[in-house]
């Protein structure tokens, strides 16, 4: 996948957020699997509660008062962008998230196992044929000496139409070897997201 820098990434977050307000305010409206509406979800990392959209499990490197805010945008022809922008968080330092199947808990393990377009065989974890940023959505970042981030992933996705609930902050960035590949340490957050 090609580099995006983090101006053109921020830039278009940014676009993409002036159409908060319009999206935001129809509630209960249901965006239909074939547009292409993005669809923002956004909140304050703290403790678990059932109406919570960013939860912290560790407020050492995710603390309380954190933000968080994804865009996640369906695109002609199958595919989907998912942009993350973080504040808040340790300076300096990196991350593994990912897309997962399951909304937040309290619980880090409650949101489930990664999304995957093409699942993976019952028993089969590890395998990079299966747990990879083109079969997974990875979102690995490192923050700024301001603890902020901004991170996108773009894909072949049907994320509106499967299981993908969340996205989980990971301890470290994500492995890709053989037997360890979509491993990325302890959850230490998650945010419920309206893909």
């Amino acid at each position: 996948m090609p580099r995006i820098s983090t101006a053109a990434i921020a830039a278009t977050f940014a676009a993409m957020t002036v159409t908060a307000p319009a999206v935001s305010a129809a509630p209960g409206v249901s965006a239909q699997a074939g547009d292409h509406v993005p669809r923002i979800s956004a909140g304050t990392f703290g403790a678990y509660s059932e109406d919570a959209v960013a939860v912290t499990y560790d407020t050492d490197q995710v603390p309380a008062g954190a933000k968080a805010r994804v865009v996640s945008t369906p695109i002609p022809g199958g595919h989907t962008s998912v942009i993350m922008a973080l504040r808040g968080l340790q300076p300096n330092s990196s991350y593994g998230a990912h897309v997962h199947t399951r909304p937040c808990g309290p619980t880090g393990s409650d949101a489930g196992p990664h999304f995957q377009q093409v699942e993976a065989p019952e028993g089969v974890s590890g395998d990079p044929d299966y747990a990879n940023p083109d079969n997974e959505v990875w979102l690995d970042f490192r923050t700024d000496s301001d603890g902020e981030a901004v991170s996108a992933a773009f894909g072949d996705w049907q994320l509106r139409e499967r299981e993908a609930n969340s996205i989980v902050i990971h301890e470290n960035l994500t492995k890709t070897a053989p037997g360890v590949a979509g491993e990325a340490g302890p959850r230490l957050a998650c945010i419920n997201v309206r893909f």
